[in-house]
């Protein structure tokens, strides 16, 4: 103890004890990404429903950009199954996000926040998708994100990036969580 401010609570009777890992206290992160101009009852916006209530139901949190399409219809599906959804909005405000949100964060800086919602999830599911969609799949990527797409972009490359390494495809919604279960 130095500086009169007292022992630290993990110094306290008499000794050192390891503090509890902030990790053991927090849930893990699944990153849901997909179009926003999805339409409502539409197959993607069932699919996207179907993998919030999963991720849920498993004890996962879902991160994702927090507006409409894909990102409401997740948040829906965890919203229904009593889990926890944060919505990474592009905007200054949080009211920007849909009601599904259970935490918001209004980052300000557009499309740039496509990074902070991938790089927050320990592996990242794309269902569905447009250029959004595939700009935040080579974000995991470039970040070592393990990406299961769901319906959504099939990608191709050349030499290292034949056949689109760490991109798993999934057919179902069961599917898509089961692999990301397995990639956490």
């Amino acid at each position: 103890m130095s500086g009169g401010r007292g022992p630290r609570p993990h110094e306290l009777r008499g000794g050192w004890v390891e503090a509890p890992s902030p990790r053991s206290r927090r849930a893990r992160q699944v990153a849901v990404i997909g179009s926003s101009r999805c339409e409502a009852g539409s197959e993607t916006s069932a699919l996207a429903e179907e993998v919030g209530r999963r991720l849920a139901q498993a004890g996962l949190t879902l991160v994702c950009g927090g507006l409409t399409g894909v990102m409401e219809a997740a948040c829906r599906g965890a919203a229904e199954a009593g889990g926890t959804a944060i919505g990474i909005v592009p905007g200054n405000g949080v009211g920007e996000a849909n009601p599904f949100c259970t935490h918001v964060v209004a980052t300000g800086i557009g499309h740039g926040r496509n990074l902070a919602v991938v790089s927050s999830g320990e592996v990242v599911i794309a269902i569905g998708g447009e250029w959004g969609t595939l700009s935040e799949i080579g974000h995991a990527r470039a970040v070592g994100r393990t990406v299961i797409a769901l319906r959504s972009w099939a990608l191709s490359g050349r030499g290292r990036m034949e056949g689109a390494p760490g991109v798993v495809r999934a057919d179902s919604a069961r599917e898509a969580v089961e692999l990301a279960l397995e990639a956490l």
